[in-house]
């Protein structure tokens, strides 16, 4: 029973180390701050619209709506100006403008739908900012039941579609700058949401596979004692580290190229089954955009190579080597998982700054910001990258140069480990 007692402690102690509660810690913290973050979208969802107003009707039907949109939403402008309305609802936060045109009753009145325009305010373009376009959808249905009810009671229609469906919408969405007309944020959502579910999980998945290789790769070496062999022969450290790098770029560049290819295609065959030209709304990617994508890409996946090579110089065996792939893991799904759900601006500064300093989020939202002209966030990105990775780097080759990669401390002399013992002979 002791012996047995003797072996579950030492297999508990092995295994729980700081490597693996770590990344089990970060992730609890990291779902805490997705639940806040949903709890604060269904706040968000059922709490009062923020819209603005442009009446230019003078008729009952236009009094109707005026009076659903008062008790369904907080107007922040109610006048006859469209640009003095965008103005306002931008500085009040609101979701949208809604302009109700000067024939919106003579059009009813004549078996003709009411058209009602919608000015959208996006404020990000992640899956949870679009919640409150709902909001002001819901609100447009309950219009048409406040209309819908006066023309039944009234018997103002003997047109049975009108009557249920008495109004129409046209769509414009401003959204950094561009105003895109005849789009929606639903619509416009579908689009984005493809790129935004799919290419961060593809970045993350190739980030844990190669980084993994690369510390597997360094765990494996110390156990067979290929490293500590190649370390006595009389080859520059530097050349070491040189290579190990330059190999694992080419296989960054290589797994980048792919990945640009297959996005290419994909994104070509998604705006086609959506039937929307992309061009049309300034939301297409030229070629500029992707080649900043792929270098993006590229030197993100080079920081992520060197900071592996860091990590596995403190591996002892392949099974170390295991463990230690949990931060690197951590450092991708944290990207992965917040830029699925919001939108990089729309982020409190810290989460900014947070995202920021981790080199795998560029990438992540790359594609994101260049629909939306927004290249000083991703031009910065590189930059920032770059140096990271070659930071990285540096303290790479340093500790190739020291004794530490082998004995995990600077006092040991090389020259008593046992292959040098073994070559004396």
């Amino acid at each position: 029973m002791k012996a047995l007692t003797n072996i579950i402690r030492k297999e508990i102690k092995e295994m729980l180390t700081k490597s693996t509660i770590l990344p089990i810690i970060v992730l609890a913290i990291l779902f805490g701050y997705l639940g806040n973050m949903m709890s604060g979208v269904q706040e968000e969802a059922t709490s009062e619209s923020i819209i603005g107003v442009v009446d230019l009707d003078d008729g009952v039907l236009s009094d109707i709506t005026m009076d659903v949109l008062s008790r369904g939403a907080k107007i922040v402008y109610n006048g006859t100006d469209i640009d003095e309305g965008l103005a306002v609802a931008k500085q009040e936060g609101a979701t949208a403008l809604l302009v109700i045109p000067s024939n919106f009753t003579e059009n009813i009145s004549n078996e003709t739908a009411g058209t009602i325009q919608i000015f959208w305010i996006m404020k990000g373009a992640g899956l949870l900012d679009s919640i409150s376009s709902i909001s002001v959808q819901n609100l447009i249905s309950s219009v048409e039941l406040g209309i819908s009810a006066y023309m039944i009671e009234t018997g103002s229609s003997s047109d049975p579609s009108l009557v249920l469906d008495p109004t129409t919408t046209t769509d414009t969405t401003l959204f950094k700058d561009k105003e895109m007309d005849g789009i929606s944020p639903s619509t416009l959502d579908a689009i984005i949401s493809s790129q935004s579910l799919t290419v961060p999980l593809i970045i993350m998945m190739i980030i844990m596979m190669a980084g993994g290789t690369v510390i597997s790769s360094m765990g494996m070496e110390k156990e067979s004692k290929t490293l500590e062999t190649l370390l006595t022969l009389p080859v520059k450290r530097s050349s070491i580290v040189t290579g190990k790098l330059v190999a694992s770029a080419i296989i960054g560049l290589l797994m980048a190229g792919i990945y640009m290819l297959g996005f290419n295609y994909y994104m070509t065959s998604f705006s086609a089954g959506v039937d929307i030209d992309l061009a049309e709304y300034g939301l297409a990617l030229n070629t500029l955009d992707y080649v900043l994508i792929g270098v993006s890409l590229f030197v993100s996946l080079l920081a992520a190579l060197s900071l592996c090579m860091v990590l596995g110089t403190f591996t002892r065996d392949y099974k170390s080597a295991q463990t230690l792939t949990g931060p690197v893991a951590i450092l991708a799904m944290i990207p992965m998982f917040i830029t699925m759900f919001k939108d990089y601006n729309t982020l409190p500064l810290a989460a900014q700054v947070l995202l920021f300093a981790i080199p795998f989020t560029h990438p992540m939202m790359a594609m994101r910001s260049l629909m939306f002209d927004d290249y000083i966030l991703v031009i910065s990105g590189i930059v920032y990258v770059t140096i990271f990775a070659v930071v990285m780097i540096a303290i790479a080759v340093w500790i190739f140069r020291t004794d530490r990669l082998l004995t995990g401390s600077r006092k040991r002399d090389i020259s008593k480990s046992p292959i040098m013992r073994l070559l004396k002979r």
